[in-house]
């Protein structure tokens, strides 16, 4: 070539090697740049969290509400409509049954009431046939009537009783005393009467106080 092409590419060829070599120290800037980051991210690897970095606080943690175990909290509503467990009731007392009329029972007996109809003298001591039973309701009159349960007995009766008796066997409407004999003699003449006497008995059974009752059947 002549010398002016030589001289012509001289400067080109320093432009150019200048560029390369700025592109060279470019290219090691980035790379210590690069070394630089790796070194930082390892040293904050092995010391550690940054220093920059805070813990959390504990407020700054989300709050918690305390659960039965085993199961989650029953919401408001269903708590509402959870009915009270029904609370123990003395049970009530049955009411006792309205009193009835006296006359309403057909078998009830006096214990210590009878209705004489006749005597017998068999066994050598006087007995006296009678029926239990009990007062009736009123009948047409205002006569309340005895009511004979069962079958006639015999009750022996003592000679020396105490007999208390008025009409129709005495005249009057109190009682006055009579012995046995005079009663055994009206009731012989007069049987099946059903006059009724309040009665006792001695230890031995037989009948050694008697009284006319003061109503009649």
């Amino acid at each position: 070539m002549d010398g002016r092409g030589t001289a012509v590419q001289g400067p080109r060829r320093l432009r150019r090697n200048a560029a390369c070599a700025a592109l060279v120290l470019c290219g090691a800037l980035a790379l210590t740049a690069c070394n630089g980051d790796d070194g930082s991210d390892a040293g904050a690897g092995a010391g550690g969290a940054s220093p920059s970095a805070s813990p959390v606080s504990p407020s700054a943690a989300p709050a918690t509400s305390a659960t039965p175990a085993g199961g989650a909290t029953p919401s408001a509503s269903a708590a509402s409509s959870k009915k009270p467990a029904p609370t123990a009731t003395a049970p009530a007392k049955p009411k006792p049954p309205a009193p009835g009329p006296a006359c309403a029972s057909k078998d009830a007996v006096s214990p210590d009431e009878i209705a004489v109809y006749r005597y017998t003298p068999e066994g050598g001591q006087y007995s006296l046939i009678v029926k239990h039973g009990h007062w009736g309701c009123p009948v047409a009159g205002g006569v309340t009537p005895f009511v004979t349960v069962g079958e006639e007995t015999f009750i022996p009766i003592a000679e020396d009783a105490k007999i208390g008796a008025h009409a129709p066997i005495l005249s009057g409407s109190a009682n006055k005393p009579i012995t046995t004999h005079e009663l055994t003699s009206w009731l012989e003449t007069h049987p099946n009467k059903g006059l009724v006497f309040h009665y006792n008995v001695n230890k031995a059974g037989v009948i050694d106080t008697l009284g006319q009752e003061e109503y009649l059947s």
